[in-house]
């Protein structure tokens, strides 16, 4: 007896499942509907619940060193510590630094920028002999000089608008022949007293070469108003002889 052919089962048929009320939400990818509480569509997989978006940072969270990104919790009591005395030296460091690094900028363009000379509106001598006025000092002439009775005198340029003041040309003695200077007293070393806009001296001791001829005095100072040049020392003193100053020019940056 052969075997018989093996028969194959018959498909059961099952009831179809009520389908799910679409009651919930529908999908942002496919646009199914699905029930309330889902987490993924039921058609696409597509996830339902969008992530709760992240807080949004700080402003000194977005500059460095404090930009990146750290686990929750980890070292933020720390940075907010550290935060605020780091921020307090930076603020006294600015005020510190602030006149230094203003000193050096304008020095910098002192040396880079042209002078050009500027007159003084006005002149006077808190003493001066017969013959040898205050104004003799500045008459763009070194054959006239103005004559101090004795030291401690002082010659004052006043201007009329504030100036940045980057240089003081003085020719001492009554002359700027090697002959007639030697024949005079001149000064050998003078304050510099400069007034600024704001009320603010600035002294500055000066050394003068025994020689004819202008000596520079480099200068660097803002809002200057008015200069006055005091007699401290001299050479060639004598009766009948003054100290004298043939010439004092200013210069401010152009």
């Amino acid at each position: 007896m052969l075997p018989a052919r093996p028969a194959a089962r018959r498909p059961v048929v099952r009831p179809v499942a009520a389908d799910e009320a679409p009651d919930g939400p529908p999908c942002p990818a496919c646009g199914t509907p699905n029930l309330a509480g889902r987490k993924f569509c039921r058609r696409c997989a597509a996830v339902l619940l969008a992530p709760e978006r992240p807080a949004a940072l700080p402003w000194w969270r977005t500059v460095w060193p404090f930009r990146r990104r750290v686990r929750g919790g980890s070292g933020r009591a720390l940075r907010r510590t550290l935060l605020v005395p780091a921020v307090a030296a930076l603020v006294l460091a600015g005020f510190l630094f602030f006149p230094l690094g203003r000193y050096v900028f304008e020095d910098v363009r002192d040396k880079l920028g042209g002078t050009a000379e500027i007159s003084p509106t006005g002149v006077s001598a808190s003493a001066a002999v017969p013959g040898h006025p205050a104004s003799a000092a500045i008459d763009g002439l070194t054959d006239e000089y103005w004559g101090a009775p004795a030291l401690g005198a002082s010659l004052t340029c006043s201007f009329g608008t504030p100036f940045r003041l980057v240089g003081v040309v003085v020719h001492t003695g009554v002359s700027k022949e090697p002959q007639e200077f030697r024949r005079g007293a001149r000064p050998t070393r003078a304050d510099l007293l400069v007034t600024t806009e704001d009320g603010t001296v600035h002294t500055k001791a000066v050394t003068f070469n025994d020689k004819p001829g202008e000596q520079t005095v480099r200068m660097g100072i803002s809002d200057v108003v008015s200069v006055e040049l005091v007699l401290r020392e001299a050479t060639g003193e004598g009766e009948g002889r003054p100290v004298a100053v043939g010439e004092v020019e200013f210069f401010r940056r152009s």
